[in-house]
């Protein structure tokens, strides 16, 4: 964290709590967890596909879409696209980091 103003006042103890647990993480410390820079975080929670939704990220989601991003293991086999899935609430999950589609299809 050394000279980065914008992660001064994030407790490490508290957001690697918050990983153990798979709680929702915000830019903030989601560049703590990463090794990365604030300004560097910011910009990955805007690239095309990663799973960011609404400022927050969980680190599962985060660990699988790296995963995707590095490619598949040899002994991994490709995926089909899912189909879009409508959650009991009536909102459409596909395309949602798998986190946050299992928390709405809980919901409703």
């Amino acid at each position: 964290m050394g000279n980065e103003k914008q992660l001064g006042s994030v407790k490490l103890e508290e957001v690697l709590r918050k990983r153990e647990l798979d709680q929702a993480l915000n830019a903030k410390e989601f560049a703590i967890l990463a090794g990365v820079s604030y300004s560097v975080a910011r910009e990955w929670f805007h690239l095309q596909g990663f799973p960011a939704l609404r400022g927050i990220v969980f680190w599962s989601d985060f660990v699988e879409w790296r995963r995707r991003q590095c490619g598949p293991s040899p002994s991994e086999a490709p995926s089909a696209t899912p189909a879009p899935v409508k959650a009991p609430s009536g909102l459409f999950v596909a395309g949602l980091p798998a986190k946050a589609a299992r928390i709405l299809r809980a919901a409703g």
